[in-house]
């Protein structure tokens, strides 16, 4: 039987939806973030690339908590509102990730789930033959 941890998320919406913000069975440990709560943060409002390094910095701070580093991260999917976010938002992604590179896929959403959210992430790490408790 695998051992599940799971790093809480203590937003309102973690309570209301049930999710956490990481999980971890084994060697495999997920998660997702988007740039969060947009009002009163103008300087991430219509910047695909600022709200992308937030979404990528929630998610790996997550999955450092997980018990997994950037090294172990092996798949990344970016949600984009826009086409054109692609460009902006690939450049950070290849930012966090250019050394590691994980397989990427971009896709376009008709919207995201906040009003003015552009950029939402899943990353996937495995956590390879080492000890995982």
């Amino acid at each position: 039987m695998a051992l599940v941890h799971r790093v809480e998320e203590t937003g309102p919406w973690a309570q209301l939806y049930g999710y956490s913000r990481a999980v971890a069975v084994g060697p495999l440990v997920v998660t997702g973030a988007c740039a969060a709560e947009l009002e009163g943060r103008e300087h991430l409002l219509d910047d695909p690339a600022a709200q992308a390094k937030e979404a990528f910095r929630t998610a790996l701070d997550a999955m450092v908590h997980a018990g997994a580093s950037v090294a172990d991260v092996v798949r990344s999917r970016i949600y984009v509102t826009d086409p054109a976010h692609a460009d902006p938002v690939g450049r950070v992604h290849g930012e966090f990730f250019g050394v590691v590179r994980p397989t990427a896929t971009v896709v376009t959403v008709a919207r995201l789930l906040q009003a003015g959210q552009l950029v939402a992430v899943e990353l996937e790490a495995f956590r390879a033959w080492r000890d995982v408790e």
